[in-house]
């Protein structure tokens, strides 16, 4: 059997690593990489010579049974596949759900990365943790970079400089990770969640919980959101305004899978926020948290930079493509055996992930 490993067109990412090459070929395949795949993340073509073929995009969709991606690839692609093959890559169903229809017609399993039961048994393989993650790091360096205030305090000879407040929406893995980075650039850390086991954790890492009252049970969510009453989401903007607007970098993760990310910043609240403040909005690609975000753009209203980008792991591409490889090697220790995919449909990780067969 053949694994192919497409080089991304937009993204700097590569799925795969040299150095999980000899590991992948230890559970008896062969595997073939697209010309320069991995240059985007510092892996040149010689780094893969030793334990994989490199070959044309073409050639690759052609004889791979099995190709891995970071993106799925477009449609003119899709029927370049020979039938029967496998692709693993993030397809998003919820947000995408005509890709289905797509990989049918085309008679290709597809497994989604995204669609990995977020369970302590598929830690290893959860590719949204580990690129949330980066984008929780990243978004605090990009506040960072483009406030034009310190983040710590500094006292000095010319005067005081207050530390300054951040307001971190959603603590989930981009969340607390955020918080995280911003406690240690020295700023004053808030952090909302409507769940409730976040608490303890945002606690731990130092920062203020703000906690507004009557939010559903979220026990049975799998660790994502939930969607919430009306009524208490007229609460939680009241209270994410009154903070909000005294803060000086907001960073927003909120989002409910399979729908619209909740509005959480009007635009009435931005326009009380200092000039010079910035929010960083992760949840852009699915509806955004602000509601003057823009998606894959950077808007300036009022002074206040709005920031819309949902992949902001992508611009960490070496450290990114690391630990996405790790997981989807993770999830093909168990998809394939004795050198040929097994879909397992016992197995709640093949199970969950595996969006046409």
């Amino acid at each position: 059997m053949q694994i192919g490993i497409l080089k991304e067109k937009q993204d700097n990412r590569v799925a795969i690593v040299p150095d999980a090459l000899a590991k992948i070929k230890a559970l008896g395949v062969e595997v073939c990489v697209e010309v320069s795949a991995g240059a985007g993340a510092m892996y040149d073509d010689d780094a893969y010579a030793a334990e994989a073929r490199t070959v044309s995009r073409e050639t690759l969709l052609e004889q791979s049974d099995l190709i891995i991606s970071i993106n799925p690839p477009d449609d003119a692609e899709l029927s370049k596949v020979k039938q029967g093959a496998i692709l693993i890559s993030q397809f998003q169903p919820f947000l995408y759900p005509e890709v289905i229809a797509k990989l049918q017609a085309a008679k290709l399993v597809g497994i989604s990365l995204d669609m990995i039961p977020r369970t302590t048994l598929a830690q290893t393989m959860d590719v949204l943790s580990s690129m949330a993650s980066i984008a929780g790091y990243k978004a605090v360096l990009e506040a960072a970079r483009l406030l034009p205030r310190y983040f710590p305090m500094f006292i000095t000879a010319a005067g005081s400089v207050r530390p300054a407040k951040v307001l971190v929406i959603g603590a989930g893995v981009a969340g607390l990770q955020a918080i995280a980075t911003a406690k240690r650039l020295g700023a004053a850390v808030e952090a909302f969640d409507t769940r409730s086991a976040a608490k303890e954790e945002v606690l731990s890492l130092g920062a203020k919980f703000v906690e507004v009252e009557g939010a559903r049970d979220d026990s049975a969510a799998g660790g994502y959101a939930v969607q919430q009453s009306e009524e208490f989401l007229q609460r939680q903007r009241a209270e994410v305004q009154s903070r909000a607007s005294k803060s000086d970098v907001i960073i927003t993760t909120a989002q409910v899978r399979g729908g619209k990310a909740p509005m959480l910043i009007a635009k009435a609240t931005v326009e009380q926020m200092r000039k010079g403040s910035v929010i960083i909005d992760l949840a852009a690609s699915s509806g955004g948290n602000c509601e003057l975000t823009q998606n894959n753009e950077t808007i300036i209203h009022n002074g206040v930079q709005i920031v819309g980008n949902s992949n902001l792991a992508a611009l960490m591409p070496q450290d990114a493509s690391f630990l996405y490889s790790n997981n989807v090697l993770n999830l093909l220790k168990i998809l394939i055996k004795d050198g040929a995919v097994n879909l397992d449909m016992d197995n709640e990780i093949i199970r969950g992930s595996c969006i046409t067969k």
